[in-house]
């Protein structure tokens, strides 16, 4: 039975150059699933540290273990599938592009709208992560700019 890492890397090896040949329906699926895997992911890993808090140890490794398989199997072979992972220039570029959504248009909005629904924690909330996903762009550019042009 082949598990985690060696079953990463056999298929990586089976579908290296699948996702230049996808369908656009199931270039978006893929990223649908993976969406669905990276959530149950964190959930589950949240899930387990509520568990230790309460004393069930059994249940903790239970959700770590299957939160080790939504992240390390599904989403890697999603995103193998989908060739999510490229060169670091490319990388930092995602990264910015994403980094950049999130600050001008997603939490913005988000922000206003909770904002408008009377949810002050939610909005504040927003306003906070947005600042710190400042940050974090601001980081990828700086890396960036270390690469030749």
């Amino acid at each position: 039975m082949v598990t985690g890492i060696a079953r990463q890397n056999v298929f990586a090896e089976k579908c290296e150059e699948v996702h230049t040949a996808l369908d656009p329906t199931t270039r978006e699926n893929l990223v649908t699933a993976m969406h669905g895997e990276a959530f149950a992911y964190v959930k589950y890993m949240l899930f387990a540290e509520q568990a230790r808090k309460n004393g069930n140890k059994k249940l903790a490794d239970l959700f770590e273990k299957t939160a080790d398989v939504e992240r390390f199997e599904h989403f890697a072979e999603e995103a193998h599938l989908l060739g999510l992972v490229r060169g670091d220039i490319e990388n930092l570029a995602d990264a910015i592009k994403g980094e950049s959504y999130e600050i001008e248009t997603m939490y913005v909005e988000f922000a206003r709208k909770a904002k408008l629904a009377g949810d002050l924690a939610a909005a504040a909330r927003f306003e906070e992560i947005r600042h710190d996903e400042i940050g974090h762009r601001a980081a990828f550019v700086a890396e960036l700019s270390k690469f030749p042009a």
